[in-house]
């Protein structure tokens, strides 16, 4: 029987808050730094620079990769797409207050922030994790970034609130429960409290991970990998996790109003943080032989296709495409991604094809990659284990796409009608919708 829903014609797809041009000027401006970083020698050389004359494979180089992709994303934003015109932001440009009438909201909010950044910073101190491993690189950075946030956060609500149409936003009303003076809503303090614990905890992780991306593409040898599968694939999908969390990491940092990327919810239910939580150290179970770990006796591709050429070089293009969709999901949010909030609605790039591209592809990734099947020791209780246990990995992936689904569904009618062009129209997630609808008409039900 034909579905009516194909006889009609297809209705748009809602068009995106985030245009392509943004995150494919910050990817631009990230390979041009990289490819800097790599040629440091000779271009130190060619202008005669003092120092060292040797590739930028230092942290600080990782560093200052977030400014040569920021910068283009931002100047994108603003000179293209005009985002800090829209009404979304909640700034009129055309009203600006005299300071003296928006100065007692502005020291309000700003005792708001302060408390919020020192109640973080204290959570780092009790947390034990990060105070080890690629966490030290994450407190240090943020320890000399701490006395510029406090005092750059003067000039910057002071000129802010000044334009906003109401500035008395949740990070106020967090200011006035502190303080005691006025009336607060207790829903923006939730609000405001839940962005800056997605804020607090991923930029930490983020910052402990940068680095390790970027050094790794600096210093690949390309000259000796032109004939080998595994290690062209190997450094290419290190290049596509690098610009994830590159880009990745601009969007945790820009949460302003002016470039329309503020966080406008985060996730209010407690399944989506524990959902997500359960993927990120140091809550995660998925490795060191916690419950989740499903690597006991594995061997990734390369081991169990060693000698098969042919096959080889067809397994990395697999897995490159998959890590180029997960990257290219990342970029598609441009200066807006984030976990657990609500930032807009994406609609283009890989989220035309499917309203999860990051983890269809993570999760595809991990089991072409693992082969959990497949046991070193040669037991079938491990390679079921194995098996088993991925699946339930990418079981809570499931889970965690499904909290976020009714978040935003909750949120945003533009989401909603996405989500619904998605069920009908998308190019992956229509046929897979028909599919459960089809089992499910012929699962036998109760009495029959």
């Amino acid at each position: 029987m034909t579905d009516p829903r194909s006889l009609s014609p297809r209705p748009p797809r809602p068009v995106s808050d985030v245009s392509a041009g943004v995150g494919l000027s910050g990817l631009a401006g990230l390979v041009v730094w990289l490819l800097v970083c790599r040629n440091w020698g000779l271009i130190g050389d060619m202008l005669a620079l003092p120092g060292p004359h040797a590739p930028l494979s230092g942290p600080n180089a990782a560093l200052v990769a977030l400014i040569a992709s920021g910068l283009p994303m931002v100047a994108w934003s603003l000179l293209v797409d005009k985002v800090h015109r829209r009404a979304s932001t909640g700034i009129d440009w055309s009203a600006p207050r005299a300071l003296g009438e928006t100065l007692d909201v502005s020291i309000t909010k700003l005792a708001g922030l302060w408390a919020t950044w020192a109640l973080i910073a204290a959570i780092y101190c009790l947390g034990r994790w990060y105070w080890r491993g690629n966490y030290l690189y994450a407190m240090d950075v943020l320890g000399y970034a701490a006395p510029v946030l406090f005092l750059g956060a003067i000039p910057y609500v002071l000129w802010l609130d000044r334009v906003l149409v109401d500035p008395r936003d949740a990070a106020w009303h967090f200011g006035a429960m502190l303080i005691g003076r006025e009336s607060f809503d207790p829903a923006h303090v939730a609000h405001h409290l839940r962005a800056w614990a997605v804020k607090g905890f991923f930029i930490a992780f983020m910052l402990s991970i940068v680095t390790i991306g970027f050094t790794e593409e600096v210093r690949a040898d390309f000259a000796h990998i032109a004939s080998d599968p595994v290690t062209i694939g190997t450094v290419t999908i290190d290049f596509m996790f690098m610009v994830d969390v590159q880009i990745a990491m601009v969007g945790y940092l820009l949460t302003i109003k002016p470039l329309d990327a503020q966080i406008r919810t985060a996730n209010p239910l407690l399944a989506g943080w524990l959902a997500a939580l359960l993927c990120y150290p140091p809550f995660s179970p998925m490795g060191g032989g916690a419950v989740l770990d499903y690597h006991q006796n594995t061997a990734d591709w390369s081991y169990w296709l060693a000698g098969r050429t042919p096959l080889l070089w067809l397994w990395a293009g697999l897995l490159v495409v998959l890590t180029a969709i997960y990257a290219w999901a990342t970029v598609a949010f441009g200066l807006r991604f984030s976990n657990l909030t609500y930032r807009g609605v994406i609609t283009n790039g890989p989220y035309a094809w499917t309203r999860h591209p990051a983890y269809l592809s993570k999760n595809s990734f991990w089991w072409l990659a693992t082969l959990p099947f497949l046991a070193t020791s040669h037991s079938w209780v491990d390679a079921v284990r194995n098996t088993v246990t991925l699946g339930l990995v990418s079981a809570v992936y499931y889970w965690r796409a499904r909290t976020e689904e009714a978040h935003l569904l909750a949120e945003d009618a533009k989401y909603r009608d996405y989500h619904a062009w998605m069920r009908d129209h998308g190019p992956i997630t229509a046929p897979l919708v028909r599919a459960g609808q089809w089992l499910a008409a012929r699962r036998p039900r109760k009495g029959s």
